[in-house]
């Protein structure tokens, strides 16, 4: 590497230290407070809001000042068509996830949830779909990315955001390689394609939401949350995914595979896949 090389490869890297830093101090201090604000509707609303606003500021903030730059992934115009977007699409994939770990005897409802509960849920969702994208995809994933490439990108950032559900308490090391495999590799490759964080971050709500606050399953060994119906694994866990709930399954990444999949192959179609140094391919 020439010295010229050198210089902006410390830059990214400072600028991703301090990213990485101050975003994961986001993602604590927000899990904490919708945590604990998730039992009761109003408050979850209130402070999912809160925190995911909180957040979204203060990137903005950071970006603006030390990479002296429009904040265009996370630009206000693309706001709600982004949002809507990945939300839409994060329903809809795990609704077939679902649907077809069903099909196979490894998911049935085994009565009524709340729609209280359900409200809740949606309230923690938003900020925590915010402060895990705001940290994995819009520091982790966007800096190595312009550092090192975008394939280089996807397996770190995929990798760590598997880590980080270790932490959960129903988490297993399978639970988390699949987490890795699944999500996060998808919403690596939904930035890719898009090159908008608001897509990503919708898309991870709609998932998440969808897995607990429609469909009532375990989020990623996470039980406290619920929703309109109370859905019960059953069958072998490879179908069901077990106690880490159905993103432990291999369905969940069959079906995120193949959504990676088109979305890497239309963003290398429009040469937004980027090599080593941030340079198009």
């Amino acid at each position: 590497m020439t010295e010229a090389q050198t210089v902006p490869a410390r830059r990214i890297g400072l600028r991703l230290l301090v990213m990485i830093v101050v975003f994961a101090i986001v993602l604590v201090v927000s899990a904490a407070i919708n945590s604990a604000a998730a039992g009761n509707a109003v408050t979850a609303l209130v402070f999912g809001a809160l925190t995911a606003a909180g957040g979204l500021l203060l990137y903005r903030f950071l970006v603006g000042r030390l990479e002296r730059r429009p904040v265009d992934e996370a630009a206000a115009a693309g706001l709600a068509p982004g949002l809507l977007r990945g939300a839409g699409a994060g329903v809809v994939l795990f609704a077939v996830t679902i649907g077809i770990i069903a099909v196979l005897g490894g998911y049935r409802i085994a009565g009524l949830g709340s729609l209280t509960a359900t409200i809740a849920t949606f309230g923690t969702m938003v900020g925590a779909a915010v402060a895990e994208e705001l940290l994995f995809r819009g520091a982790l994933f966007r800096l190595v990315e312009e550092w090192l490439g975008t394939w280089v990108a996807l397996a770190v950032s995929g990798l760590l955001f598997g880590a980080l559900h270790l932490l959960n308490p129903g988490a297993t090391l399978w639970g988390a390689i699949a987490i890795a495999a699944e999500a996060g590799v998808l919403l690596g490759a939904v930035y890719t394609a898009t090159r908008s964080l608001w897509v990503p971050i919708g898309l991870h709500f709609g998932w998440n939401f969808a897995e607990s606050g429609l469909f009532g399953t375990v989020v990623s060994g996470t039980t406290n949350t619920h929703g309109l119906v109370r859905g019960v694994a059953a069958g072998p866990d490879a179908i069901s995914g077990g106690g880490f709930g159905p993103e432990g399954s291999v369905v969940a990444i069959v079906v995120s595979g193949v959504a990676s999949a088109l979305l890497l192959r239309h963003a290398h179609r429009k040469g937004l896949i980027v090599r080593r140094g941030g340079a198009p391919r």
